[in-house]
Parts: C-alpha cells; structure tokens; sequence
C-alpha cells in the first residue's frame, strides 16, 4: 500500500511539475494592426519588419521571463472596417493581452470603442491627437507618434523664428489632414501666425495646383501640407514646377526616404519636423536617443535592405513599451496598462523621450522633433 501511495505521488507531482512547465512556456500574445496592404502600405510595411524583428531578439534572448513572445499581425488594408474587424478577431479569438496599431488616424479612431469595451490596451502608430484626447475617454489608448499639435508647435516655432507671419495651409481631407488642419487653425494665433488661404483635396487628387495658385495669390510667405502618403510627393512636385518662391513645410507625416525618391529634385529645399530616426547619424554622440537609434537603425537596414524611417519608429516604441510592461508586471492586461501609463518617465525611445502619465497617453512633445530639411537627396538638420 505504501508503494501505492508513494507511486500516486510521484505522478501527481510529475503532472504537476508537466503543467506547470507547460504554462510557463505558453507563449504571450499581442496582435498588430497594421496597412500592411493598402494606400497606407508605405506606413504598415516597415512596421510589420520592425515588430517581426523585435519580435524574434526577444524570443532569442529568452522571451518574455522564460516565455515566447507571439506577436498576431493583421493587415487593416487601410480599411477602417478592416481595423475593427481585426481588432475584434485579436481579443475575441486570439486573446491577446495588447494590441499596436493601427497604422492610420482613421483606423486608429475606429478602434477605440472595441478596445474600451474589452478593456484592451491599445498603442496606436498614428499621429492624431484625437486617438489619445480626451484621455477621461480613451482609458486603454496610448500612441507613439507624436502629436500633431507638436508638430504643428515646431513648425510655427520655427517660422517666427525667421519672421513669417502669413502662412497658406493645404490639408488633405482624411482624419490625419482633418486633425493637422485643426491644429493649425487653433494656435496659429499665439505664434502671431495669420493663415491668409486654406485649401484642401481628396486622397486621390493627382494636381494641387490649382490650391497653390490660390495661396500664392493670397500673399502666403510660406505653404504648409499637412498629409501622409501620395498627396505630399504631389504638392511638393507642384510647388516646384510653380517656382512659388516660398518655403514649404510639410508635417511630421514626411518622414520616409521614398518621398525624397519619389518626388525626386522637387524635394529639394522641403522642410518638415521630424523625429530623429531619421538623422540619427548627424546627432552628438552623447544624445540619448543616438545609441538607441543606431542599433535599431543599424539591425534593420541589415535585416530589411532598407529605412525603417519615422513610421517603423512608432512600431518599434510600441512593441519595447509592451516588452518591458511583460517583464515588469506580466500578461495582466490591466497591470500592463498601469505599467505603461505610470511608468515610463524619461523613457527613451526611437520616437522621442517618453512621459506617460494619467493626463497625457502619449508622453511627447514639440521637443521630439528636430527640423529637417531635403538637400542633395537626403535629410540634413537645418540651420
């Protein structure tokens, strides 16, 4: 009998020692949404490279304390239907303890109610301000991307600085044109900013001119865009074939090489704040963010035989947000929730210096941004 027992012991404490080891290597999930495909690829496809690859030094390193880390991409195919669809499959089907993305404002907006009904962190790679404000109402949103009234700060910053006064806007009417446009109305003021022409025009639209005419017309020292995607490489290949005369800034949505490559000599000249992802070679070697940026810099044009640029920054601040919450507090969405908003204070990142708080999901400001301008067919600081 005693045998027995001793037997029934030791495969009690065997299934037990099996189970446990079992939930210790059951990997952590966390989903992305990301335009993958889509008239946003160009914002999705580096940061599907950059959580790919994140995801695997992680693995290699030993995962999340002992655990593999699983990361679900879904491609929004810059839908915002598609979005949601996602984000419902990502909590619903795969369980999934945190979400990043989406790639856009519009999808990034789309979500937010699924997530405040599951109680699901999200960490948008979007820019509008609306994704994290009010923050009373957006409990589970966080971003990466800066905000654009940031952007919008550096610019006008930068503009009184020479003595530009009067200003023509051209904003593209999506919710990223839609929340940088309100942006510019509202502080222009503050910076003793007139804007003497607002025009506007659709994703699709192939010629501006007609709109750049118009604020020429109007007396504009200076033409400010404010989109993502196509509409930017357009109006700056209109503004140069018009010889306006007059500086364009573009917003923080610039910042890829492709659009240098795109619009080709018209870039030339172009300015726009951006983050320092991009010019991460031409900061001192004591910044600190440089050492952070060479690394992933470095790894990805390895790894992908091409620039992360500003958008796979956002991805990647996302992903090392949620990594070390993981490693801190574990796979409790709420208690990765509270990590991230209590937590990450002078937190450096590829996107800026990060200050979460209760008050504020995003944590940067204007200071995230370094004013870059086009020349020779690269980026240089300017002067």
């Amino acid at each position: 009998m005693m045998n027995f027992f001793k037997a029934t012991l030791a495969v009690t404490l065997l299934l037990m020692i099996s189970v446990s080891f079992a939930a210790a290597q059951e990997p952590i999930r966390i989903g992305a949404i990301l335009s993958v495909t889509g008239a946003a690829s160009f914002l999705g496809e580096p940061e599907k490279n950059t959580v790919i690859m994140l995801k695997e030094q992680i693995n290699k390193a030993g995962g999340i304390n002992g655990r593999p880390l699983e990361v679900i991409v879904e491609d929004s195919k810059s839908d915002e239907t598609q979005a949601v669809l996602a984000a419902k499959k990502l909590i619903e089907r795969d369980k999934v303890v945190a979400i990043i993305g989406p790639s856009t404002t519009g999808e990034s907006m789309a979500v937010i109610s699924t997530m405040m009904q599951n109680k699901v962190m999200l960490i948008s790679a979007a820019a509008g301000t609306g994704i994290t404000l009010p923050v009373k109402e957006r409990y589970w949103i966080f971003k990466t991307a800066q905000y654009d009234m940031s952007a919008v700060e550096a610019i006008y910053y930068e503009l009184k600085k020479k003595g530009i006064v009067k200003v023509g806007i051209i904003t593209i009417t999506t919710g990223f044109g839609d929340a940088g446009r309100k942006a510019l109305q509202e502080i222009a003021s503050q910076y003793g900013i007139s804007i003497v022409a607002d025009e506007r025009y659709g994703p699709k639209d192939s010629d501006m001119t007609a709109q750049l005419t118009k604020i020429r017309a109007a007396g504009a020292q200076a033409v400010i865009n404010w989109s993502v995607g196509p509409g930017q490489v357009v109006v700056t290949k209109n503004w140069h074939a018009l010889k306006m005369g007059i500086p364009l800034y573009q917003s923080h949505g610039w910042g890829s090489k492709k659009n240098i490559e795109l619009a080709g000599k018209a870039a030339e000249g172009v300015i726009a704040p951006l983050g320092r992802v991009v010019i991460w070679d031409k900061l001192p070697e004591k910044h600190i963010q440089k050492a952070l940026l060479k690394k992933y810099v470095t790894e990805y044009e390895a790894r992908f035989k091409g620039e992360p640029g500003q958008f796979g920054a956002h991805a990647y601040d996302a992903m090392q947000m949620i990594a070390e919450a993981l490693k801190k507090v574990g796979p409790d969405r709420q208690k990765l929730r509270d990590y991230v908003e209590n937590n990450l204070k002078n937190w450096p990142g590829a996107g800026g210096v990060y200050n979460m708080s209760p008050s504020d999901h995003c944590g940067l400001d204007k200071n995230a941004f370094e004013m870059v301008v086009v020349k020779n067919g690269d980026w240089m600081l300017l002067k």
